[in-house]
């Protein structure tokens, strides 16, 4: 699973338009914006690779966030990556952007 950087706390209602992981998106909008199945997404769910939240009915909401992700994975698997790889190369390329985005708030405090 991806872990899901949170630099601030949880905003307030008014932010939540700006807020990358809000789960904003239904499965069925969300598939849609990746041009996407709702099989693929509940694959992502099943490989642990997006849990995405599950509002009060119990239906699945996605962050952009998780979909930025997924858009990649199905990028990979349209190339013929198998999905287990792809969701870990994903997972390797998050966490190194991270990784330079502290590096260079480090350097900054310098």
């Amino acid at each position: 699973m991806v872990p899901e950087p949170r630099d601030t706390p949880a905003p307030g209602a008014g932010d939540k338009f700006d807020d990358e992981h809000y789960p904003a998106y239904t499965m069925g909008r969300a598939a849609e914006m990746l041009g996407a199945t709702p099989g693929f997404l509940r694959s992502l769910d099943e490989a642990k690779f997006i849990e995405p939240q599950r509002s009060s009915g119990g239906h699945r909401r996605y962050s952009r966030y998780q979909l930025r992700l997924a858009a990649r994975v199905r990028e990979l698997v349209d190339q013929g990556t198998g999905l287990d790889a792809a969701c870990r190369i994903v997972t390797l390329e998050d966490q190194l952007h991270e990784a330079q985005r502290l590096n260079a708030e480090l350097r900054q405090q310098d």
